[in-house]
């Protein structure tokens, strides 16, 4: 573990308090998130590997700030959503940050309408179950 990311883990603000009491021990509809996870050399504030989702609780300092903007950037093309909050919304409307969170997993989730396979036909079912019956 980094030293970076642990200095980053002692000194949470509250909004990253609050949205990490939320998300740790899978209590978020049982989904797995890590607290200043690295990626690509950045730390994020919460992760969700398995989706590939970021979850960063942002201060007053990272209004319009460019570096966000190439960082975000940067995490996306290696194929992670980030979902960016204000602090100010964190602890003013916490529910509402967690639907969000939940629904862009829900999201993440559903397989595509074009990635839906149909059901084997019956004569691909016949040839796999007489292949299989060979086998024993």
């Amino acid at each position: 573990m980094s030293y970076r990311a642990r200095s980053f883990r002692r000194g949470q603000t509250d909004a990253e308090r609050r949205l990490w009491f939320a998300l740790r021990s899978r209590r978020l509809a049982g989904y797995k998130f890590r607290r200043q996870h690295p990626i690509d050399g950045f730390i994020v504030d919460f992760a969700c590997t398995k989706h590939q989702l970021v979850v960063e609780a942002d201060g007053g300092q990272h209004a319009e700030n460019p570096g966000d903007a190439r960082r975000t950037a940067i995490i996306e093309a290696q194929g992670w959503r980030v979902l960016r909050f204000w602090d100010n919304d964190i602890l003013s409307n916490t529910e509402g940050v967690i639907e969000t969170i939940l629904r862009t997993l829900s999201e993440a989730e559903a397989p595509s309408p074009g990635s839906r396979r149909s059901p084997p036909s019956p004569a691909v079912r016949e040839r796999d179950s007489m292949a299989h019956a060979r086998r024993r």
